[in-house]
């Protein structure tokens, strides 16, 4: 390929894009290592090239014509509450909408997720379009959603509710215009994507003998231009130190847990500050503690939940048998200073466990995310991040993770908020993209 048959987008992601040798020249090395993206530019013209068909245009036309009703859908959806673990309400009505809008077939799977499937006309690929049900927020949170302006707030309502809304968008225009792809597309409302539900959603659908999934497009948040294809793997651990307890006084030489989880950390971190300060970048933090019940009483339990990220699989094992080593460096040692009674044990739980990955910039799934999002006018910025894409990232999956569209802030708080601004753009380029990857029937 001749360099002139290229050109460069600048991304924010530096220094993690692996691309395919052949896809560069030397006289490229320079601009490769700066972080920038080459684009073939064969990419640009299949956007192009789809976009100019009449029943595209006509979907295109129709994404915006449905900005009003995407926005009832959005407030709608939102006032479902979907805390962790309890997603069933917001699946089922997700689950009638999919089947209102046109999709051949509509079911809950066993983990709860909600999909619709539109059967393409070779049947021989399968391409996803996803959003998570889930919220962070615990089951007595008000998700009544407020308007102040042209702001609408509520607790979830751009993560990732605005992601469902835009899927349905593009469902009911490929319905309304009669748009028919090669591969069989799969709309899904996935539960379990946030928090201790880590992936178990996705997770599921990747599951030993399910359908295979050839292609996977997650929706997530806010914005245009994002293009999330390094899936950022994390560990994470409550670990509790358990002991008999006592009067901090009468019962003294107990082997104390307290006494234990700070040398664990102490141990810890300090022999993590110096493996995370080269190589992939590598990060860990103690969220939360606790444990005791009075000042003048030895703790009888106390724990700690962990949490350890990093962009490569080899390092995010690394720091992870390291700190494996600091819990039992600091039980031995508590142990051996006990005076009296029985010793302290450990007990060390799993409860999170995303994968990590990389997808080369020059896959064709990033290739045509990219020049569908400049189609549309956006500035793509290829990203890391920690999505539902992680599960197909790890397994070599062609896997994104894109935005939804409009503006958004305040995630994960209660004072969230979303702008429908020109939100109909991110869902046109959602539907070029689906309609580049699963292919548009003749």
């Amino acid at each position: 390929m001749r360099t002139n048959q290229k050109r460069f987008i600048n991304t924010s992601l530096v220094g993690c894009i692996c691309l395919a040798g052949a896809f560069y020249s030397k006289a490229n090395a320079q601009d490769a290592a700066e972080g920038k993206v080459l684009i073939d530019k064969k990419y640009e013209r299949e956007v192009s090239d789809i976009a100019k068909k009449r029943s595209v245009k006509d979907a295109l036309k129709t994404v915006q014509e449905l900005s009003s009703q995407a926005k009832e859908n959005l407030i709608m959806l939102t006032e479902i509450p979907a805390p962790p673990f309890r997603e069933a309400q917001r699946a089922a009505k997700y689950a009638d909408l999919l089947k209102e809008y046109g999709a051949d077939s509509v079911w809950i799977d066993g983990e709860g997720n909600a999909i619709g499937l539109r059967k393409g006309t070779s049947r021989e690929k399968t391409v996803v379009l996803e959003a998570h049900l889930d919220t962070v927020f615990p089951e007595e949170t008000n998700v009544k959603v407020r308007q102040s302006g042209d702001t609408l707030f509520a607790p979830g309502i751009a993560d990732d509710t605005r992601g469902l809304a835009m899927i349905l968008t593009v469902l009911q225009a490929m319905e309304k215009n009669e748009i028919e792809t090669e591969a069989d597309v799969m709309f899904i409302g996935t539960v379990g994507e946030e928090g201790l539900g880590d992936l178990r959603g996705v997770k599921y659908l990747f599951r030993e003998g399910a359908t295979k999934i050839d292609s996977y497009i997650a929706v997530d948040g806010s914005g245009l231009g994002r293009i999330t294809h390094v899936g950022l793997g994390s560990h994470r651990y409550k670990v509790t130190f358990k002991g008999p307890g006592g009067h901090s006084w009468g019962a003294f030489g107990l082997a104390n847990p307290h006494h234990a989880l700070g040398k664990a950390i102490t141990y810890f971190t300090e022999e993590a500050d110096q493996f995370t300060q080269q190589g992939p970048r590598t990060s860990y933090n103690i969220g939360m503690i606790g444990g005791g019940t009075s000042v003048n009483a030895i703790p009888f339990e106390s724990w700690m939940q962990v949490d350890m990220r990093s962009e490569s699989p080899e390092k995010l094992n690394g720091i992870d048998k390291m700190f494996q080593r600091a819990v039992q460096k600091a039980l031995e040692e508590e142990n051996a200073i006990k005076r009296s009674g029985p010793d302290l044990e450990v007990d060390v739980e799993m409860i999170g466990d995303r994968p990590s990955g990389t997808l080369p910039a020059d896959l064709p799934l990033v290739q045509r995310t990219i020049a569908a999002t400049q189609h549309f006018g956006g500035e793509a910025s290829l990203r890391t991040g920690s999505t539902n894409s992680n599960t197909p990232i790890s397994k070599n999956i062609p896997a994104v993770t894109i935005g939804a569209g409009g503006e958004g802030g305040k995630a994960h708080s209660l004072d969230e908020w979303y702008i429908p601004k020109d939100d109909y753009v991110a869902a046109q380029r959602t539907l070029m993209l689906l309609l580049t990857e699963a292919g548009l029937a003749k």
